[in-house]
């Protein structure tokens, strides 16, 4: 199996897919406009086996704790996956299957599939974690990053749209405190609940809408930085494996699904 990167195309719309880099899916054009930062670190890559932060990198697995490296000191950050090669399953048209093994750090073996799918006005991308060993607690998630600007005569910045039900407050270690608080305006770096599944409008004004979706009820928006604005459809909040653990058995993976539909204005 190899790693090489992949282009998949459907009408006027690419995505690259980079199982060399993490998994990432490294670009989206649609009609030649790049819509994802570019950069090495950037593009939209998979979080899993956990999203966001581990509080100091700990978390427990029935009375025994486990403990991540620290690549966020004081805490560890958005899994394991994104700094592993994956290897490609399949390529058929419009679509490709990438995998990746588990492996240390990460305590558990396990096997990572995802699922990129392209039609001309949509990017689909279903992940999923399963384990023919031991049981596990597990996260799946995905951060990507859209390019706050697209360029062009008179182009003006993304504007986010979207009615959580709550948001997690954050603590003054970015990791929610538990509690439950109306949704605050930004900027932000924080996780909200949609209960009726994640449902999140990018648009940049006069040139393209882009709807983020997910059957999942969490959703982290980060949007501090210049360049980006992310938006992550993720199975529970930061430190959910600690707080909201959902767990990969031989019987039963965890899979999750994101679907980003687009049209131009």
């Amino acid at each position: 199996m190899s790693s090489e990167d992949i282009t998949l195309t459907a009408g006027d719309a690419e995505v690259d897919v980079l199982p060399g880099n993490g998994g990432r899916v490294g670009g989206l054009r649609v009609g030649g406009t790049e819509l994802l930062r570019q950069g090495e670190r950037f593009g939209c890559f998979p979080m899993v086996p956990w999203c966001g932060r581990i509080r100091d990198g700990r978390f427990l697995d029935g009375a025994v704790v486990r403990q991540m490296p620290l690549n966020a000191p004081p805490n560890a950050i958005h899994g394991t996956a994104r700094d592993g090669v994956w290897n490609v399953a399949r390529v058929a048209d419009g679509e490709a299957v990438i995998t990746y093994d588990l492996v240390e750090p990460w305590p558990y073996a396990g096997r990572v599939t995802q699922v990129v799918a392209l039609t001309p006005d949509s990017l689909s991308l279903t992940m999923s974690v399963e384990t023919y060993d031991a049981s596990f607690p597990a996260q799946i998630g995905w951060h990507p990053w859209f390019n706050r600007n697209l360029g062009g005569d008179g182009a003006q910045d993304v504007r986010l749209d979207f009615s959580p039900a709550w948001q997690e407050e954050r603590g003054a270690d970015h990791l929610p405190t538990g509690n439950r608080i109306d949704p605050e305006p930004g900027p932000w770096d924080d996780c909200f609940g949609m209960p009726g599944g994640v449902d999140v409008t990018l648009t940049w004004p006069g040139q393209l809408e882009l709807k983020v979706g997910s059957r999942e009820e969490w959703v982290v928006v980060y949007d501090e930085q210049e360049a980006a604005v992310c938006v992550e459809p993720q199975t529970g909040p930061p430190n959910g494996l600690n707080t909201l653990p959902r767990l990969v058995t031989p019987l039963e993976p965890l899979e999750a699904t994101t679907v980003w539909s687009w049209r131009r204005l």
